[in-house]
C-alpha cells in the first residue's frame, strides 16, 4: 500500500518548504563561512554547525563544499536574472528599458568583484544557460529598439548584445558607481542610431 495517494497537498507543500529552508540554510551558512575564512578553509562539519543541521542531513543534500557553492551560485545567478527580467518588463520604450537592464547588469558586475570564489564558480555549466538567457534578453530589446527606429539596425541585434555584455563586464574592475554609469552611457551611445 502506498501512502502518497491520499496524502493531502498541504503535507507535501510543507515538506517541500522545509526542504527549501534546509537547503537555503546550508547555502547561506557556506557562503558566510567562505566569505569569512576563504574557500579552502571551510569543512562540511563547520557548515553543519553554522547552519544548525546535522552532518548526516547535510550529506543528504550535498556531497561536499564545492557542490554547495555551485548550488549557492546557481541561486544567486537565478536571482540576478529574475531581477533583470523584472527591469526589462517595466513600461517605456525599448531603448529606455535596454538602458535600465544594461545599467543593472553593470551594477551587479560591479558589486560582485572578481574573487577567487567568483572565478571558480563562473566556470560552471550553469553559467552557459544564464549567459544565453541574458544575451537573448538584451538581443530582443535591441531588436525591438531597432524596429522602432530608436537603435541602430546596421549590425545584427545578436552581435550588439554580445558587444554590450562583454563591454559591461568591465564594470567589475571599475572604482565607483559613477564610473559604472559612464561605462553604461558609452555603451548605449554605441547602440543609438546615427542622426
Amino acid at each position: 500500500m502506498t501512502y502518497t495517494v491520499g496524502m493531502p497537498k498541504l503535507w507535501s507543500a510543507t515538506i517541500d518548504a522545509h526542504r527549501r529552508d534546509v537547503r537555503d540554510a546550508i547555502l547561506d551558512a557556506t557562503a558566510k563561512l567562505v566569505a569569512e575564512r576563504g574557500l579552502s578553509a571551510v569543512a562540511m562539519s563547520e557548515v553543519a554547525e553554522v547552519s544548525g543541521i546535522g552532518r548526516a542531513t547535510l550529506y543528504k543534500y550535498f556531497a561536499d563544499v564545492p557542490a554547495i557553492l555551485t548550488a549557492w551560485h546557481e541561486r544567486q545567478v537565478s536571482a540576478h536574472l529574475a531581477e533583470l527580467e523584472t527591469v526589462r518588463e517595466q513600461s517605456g520604450n525599448a531603448g529606455d528599458r535596454l538602458g535600465l537592464v544594461l545599467e543593472r547588469f553593470a551594477m551587479i558586475s560591479h558589486e560582485h568583484h572578481d574573487t577567487e570564489l567568483v572565478a571558480l564558480l563562473h566556470r560552471g555549466d550553469h553559467m552557459v544557460h544564464a549567459h544565453d538567457r541574458l544575451r537573448a534578453m538584451v538581443r530582443d530589446l535591441i531588436a525591438e529598439g531597432a524596429k522602432a527606429g530608436e537603435l541602430r539596425d546596421d549590425v545584427s541585434p545578436g552581435e550588439l548584445a554580445t558587444y554590450c555584455l562583454h563591454a559591461l563586464t568591465a564594470a567589475s574592475s571599475l572604482p565607483s558607481k559613477p564610473a559604472v554609469k559612464r561605462l553604461v552611457n558609452v555603451t548605449l551611445a554605441g547602440l543609438r542610431r546615427s542622426p
